[in-house]
């Protein structure tokens, strides 16, 4: 659709291997950013190349979503900067079921060789808000691993990774006018009867979540076992504020979508949220999730199979533009300070073991 994957040969450097589960930073996975020039004169030829080299002793298979091995989703793969201002994400956040996700959902790079991906970032960015100028690329480089022989990644087998990568710097000095990721705009809304009403229970399910999880943090504290776990020293502050906006939400405008109006429903990915309306669209998967209440007879805050919980992710990404660093709790509480306030899943995991622990 937007990219194009090859493998390449990689240069050899020494270094350690990432098979060591316990290692979150390497510097034998470096990712390299390229472009074909250093200058453009209109946003929409601008495509970057991310190279991924594996220079350790071992194979490696990670998660491509979200990150710069993500060659078939307008998911976000770099962050953008100009004078040191970040430029608007206008791509696709998602929720992901790792135990639906096939081998399509990831990325295996052999020992000593390198997997490259080409992006076309020219919709993905509102370059024209920011004006033309000097762009700083810097690519997501979080990964998330399991074992080689994993046909389904299972929850506990998840292991996080910290690549190393230096940004790249292009100017765009002419034309940087918006350029339109999406063929059309959506305007279907659910009209199955049985979809829209699981839809509608899995919102109003997202919204108390939001809102007893939000009681929680304020009675309890920044002290409190599971706050720690999942928020580190993060002030409550901005953790009941994020859940607030959830619990509160009233837009007239934002569309929550049975129809996958734009085709991005791949392997594994439970919803999705255009970031450029908020609109929330529900992938066929989805539909075997569970209410919320299920938590308290026959499914676990591990298994992430709660509707109100992926609603819930979603609805922060369309609220409070949280991001997608980890999918998977332990790996959510593994995340540092900083990242597991803007990581969404870390919201889902949160509020439903919340809901467990106090009302079940």
């Amino acid at each position: 659709m937007f990219f194009a994957t090859f493998l390449t040969l990689a240069f050899a450097f020494a270094s350690t291997a990432v098979a060591d589960p316990n290692k979150r930073t390497t510097d034998s996975l470096p990712v390299e950013p390229s472009a074909a020039a250093n200058t453009f004169n209109s946003v929409t030829d601008l495509i970057l190349t991310a190279t991924v080299s594996n220079n350790g002793a071992e194979s490696i298979k990670v998660l491509k979503y979200g990150t710069i091995l993500d060659g078939d989703l307008p998911t976000r793969s770099f962050t953008v900067t100009r004078d040191d201002k970040e430029v608007d994400f206008t791509g696709i956040k998602i929720s992901v079921s790792l135990e639906d996700a096939d081998e399509s959902a990831y990325v295996t790079i052999p020992a000593g060789e390198s997997v490259a991906v080409t992006h076309d970032v020219s919709a993905l960015f509102d370059f024209a808000a920011a004006g033309k100028g000097a762009f700083t690329f810097t690519p997501i480089i979080t990964f998330q691993s399991v074992p080689l022989d994993e046909k389904v990644a299972a929850r506990s087998q998840l292991t996080a990774i910290e690549a190393v990568s230096t940004p790249i710097t292009i100017s765009i000095t002419g034309d940087v006018a918006k350029v339109d990721m999406l063929s059309s705009r959506a305007t279907d809304i659910c009209t199955t009867a049985s979809k829209k009403s699981f839809i509608d229970a899995s919102y109003t399910e997202a919204k108390s979540l939001a809102s007893i999880a939000s009681s929680y943090v304020t009675s309890r504290g920044s002290s409190d076992y599971l706050y720690r776990a999942y928020w580190g020293s993060t002030a409550t502050s901005r953790v009941i504020s994020i859940l607030n906006a959830v619990a509160n939400e009233n837009s007239s405008s934002r569309t929550l979508s049975c129809v996958d109006t734009f085709n991005f429903c791949s392997s594994g990915i439970l919803a999705y949220t255009v970031t450029d309306t908020t609109n929330i669209y529900y992938c066929s998967i989805f539909f075997n999730q569970v209410a919320t209440s299920e938590l308290c007879h026959r499914t676990s805050v591990a298994s992430r199979n709660v509707r109100g919980g992926t609603t819930l992710h979603e609805l922060t990404h369309a609220t409070s533009g949280t991001a997608d660093f980890a999918y998977g709790c332990p790996d959510d509480q593994a995340l540092s300070d900083s990242k597991k306030i803007q990581n969404a899943d870390n919201f889902n995991c949160f509020t439903t073991q919340v809901y467990a622990s106090t009302r079940c």
